[in-house]
């Protein structure tokens, strides 16, 4: 083991799933993509022993014990957090660092730094597996759920670049914190399974619409199907939430980007974070100043084009890859 090992990590939005029922043997599924920013960033090099620094360490240590206890090594790294993104906002936060505490640690140990290698390592992706296929690739990802019972990763079955031009305005909300963890896992256990011509409807509009539109830098297209996703499948989880959006400032948010003329808006995940997406950077820059100026005390708005790529990661200033 040796040298300081540096991994950049993008924020996941995730615009929706695709299959609650489960009917054809896969559940969950779903789509998403990379933005860079927020980020994380963190840096990791050999030390006397494990340890964690910066904001959420205890995290990253945890996530970092697991590793070890997964790979059987005695794994004596400091890791250090120069940079976060929001917990529980809606905005992959846990897996992201997972990611990166596993990225950085398989480095330095020289074990395999494939994503599926590491997501199991650290035991990610039971649901989702948007946020570890943006971490390895950025853009647009669409993946397709997991067989029931099995520990495989969801596989990615699509990944598409975002139009260079397209810019998207990130809000988090201060307020009540999205599901997570075993809270998570019990409110997907007691929702009702939805209707089948629902589930049918957004594969349709996710093959049929949403995919061709970004494609062929539909914007217009883009977001008509994104923002009929969003209302579908957030009616699946409003038993959930309280609503198709969650209520309070989350859901008001939703209303003023719509009303200000953003595409494709909608809450990724449980939000509060909510996000609107527009054809150019003036546009990004005006839009972003409205929700500064209705923000919040405490609220974040982050702005900007979409990632091109997943996860950036280097060594002392040498870069490992993209």
């Amino acid at each position: 083991m040796s040298g300081r090992v540096f991994v950049e990590a993008p924020a996941r939005l995730h615009f929706g799933v695709l299959d609650l029922r489960g009917d054809l043997g896969r559940r969950f599924g779903g789509i998403g993509a990379a933005v860079p920013a927020p980020s994380l960033l963190l840096e990791a090099r050999p030390a006397a022993e494990l340890r964690a620094e910066g904001p959420d360490a205890g995290r990253a240590l945890a996530f970092a014990k697991r590793f070890a206890a997964h790979h059987r090594l005695d794994l004596r790294l400091h890791f250090c957090l120069h940079r976060s993104i929001p917990a529980h906002a809606g905005l992959g936060s846990g897996t992201q660092l997972a990611l990166a505490v596993a990225r950085a640690s398989a480095e330095i140990a020289g074990l395999a730094t494939d994503v599926v290698s590491l997501a199991q390592a650290v035991d990610r992706g039971r649901r989702s597996g948007v946020g570890t296929w943006t971490f390895a690739h950025g853009g647009f990802v669409l993946e397709g759920g997991r067989r029931s019972a099995s520990e495989r990763l969801a596989p990615l079955l699509a990944r598409l670049p975002f139009p260079a031009d397209w810019r998207c305005v990130v809000a988090v909300p201060r307020g009540q914190p999205g599901l997570a963890g075993d809270e998570e896992a019990a409110a997907f256990a007691r929702l009702p399974p939805p209707g089948a011509r629902d589930v049918e409807r957004v594969a349709h509009l996710v093959l049929m619409q949403l995919l061709p539109a970004l494609a062929e830098a539909d914007l217009a297209g883009f977001g008509t199907a994104l923002g009929e996703v969003q209302r579908i499948t957030g009616g699946w989880f409003a038993p959930a939430q309280g609503g198709v959006f969650a209520p309070g400032e989350t859901r008001e948010l939703v209303e003023r980007l719509r009303a200000w003329g953003a595409a494709g808006v909608g809450q990724s995940s449980w939000g509060p974070a909510v996000y609107g997406i527009v054809g150019d950077a003036a546009a990004g820059s005006a839009l972003a100043e409205r929700v500064q100026a209705v923000l919040g005390p405490g609220g974040a708005v982050y702005e900007g084009g979409f990632s091109a790529g997943g996860a950036r990661v280097w060594r002392d200033g040498e870069s490992v890859s993209g």
